[in-house]
């Protein structure tokens, strides 16, 4: 999203989730996002915002330590039921194989819960998580979050959210619909494309 609205062409590669080589070899930690130019590569989503964004179109918004600290914690709070939401659908997209499946799921199981359980319990994470959402995020939303214009605080929040599409017949509010539309977009971003791409598939 950073990328569409800065200008910058990349490629994107798909790791497949228990490859724990690639990005230890990148930057020391299994961790993704990962981007890799010239001058190296690093992680860290806002980090690579700062080094991309040569022009400051998020300036002062990255050196706002408070209003990341904010936007952070209400993504934590959302989290929870999101993730427990979305999870059990997720590990079935076509990133995954078999094995890295397998890998996936113990490591999530071990902290989430069976995901059996996470489906027998979804009305509980919806009722939560539209909680959530209708104190703290829908009533903020004018054309962008609590702006007419798109900052960085749309591509934290975005990028979060746009796993609400992965859950089968998850009646998403439509204020919110409509939001995450313009944000993608003005960011020119696909979530899709991936896996959509012939270089995916072969």
């Amino acid at each position: 999203m950073a990328c569409g609205i800065l200008g910058i062409t990349y490629e994107s590669h798909v790791t497949p989730y228990d490859d724990e080589q690639t990005p230890i070899q990148l930057t020391g930690k299994k961790m993704l996002p990962i981007w890799e130019d010239k001058t190296g590569a690093i992680n860290e989503s806002l980090d690579i915002i700062s080094r991309l964004d040569t022009s400051k179109r998020f300036k002062a918004e990255l050196q706002n330590t408070d209003q990341i600290k904010e936007m952070d914690n209400l993504l934590n709070k959302l989290a929870g039921p999101l993730f427990k939401l979305a999870m059990p659908y997720f590990v079935w997209t076509p990133e995954f194989d078999e094995n890295s499946r397998k890998y996936f799921l113990e490591k999530k199981e071990a902290k989430r819960g069976p995901f059996t359980e996470l489906l027998k319990n979804r009305a509980t994470y919806e009722d939560d998580f539209f909680k959530i959402l209708g104190n703290d995020v829908i009533p903020d939303i004018k054309n962008f979050y609590k702006s007419d214009k798109l900052r960085l605080w749309d591509i934290m929040l975005s990028s979060h959210l746009w796993g609400l599409y992965l859950v089968p017949e998850l009646r998403v509010d439509q204020k919110l619909h409509d939001y995450l539309q313009r944000v993608k977009a003005e960011t020119e971003f696909n979530y899709v494309e991936d896996y959509t791409s012939d270089k995916f598939w072969h």
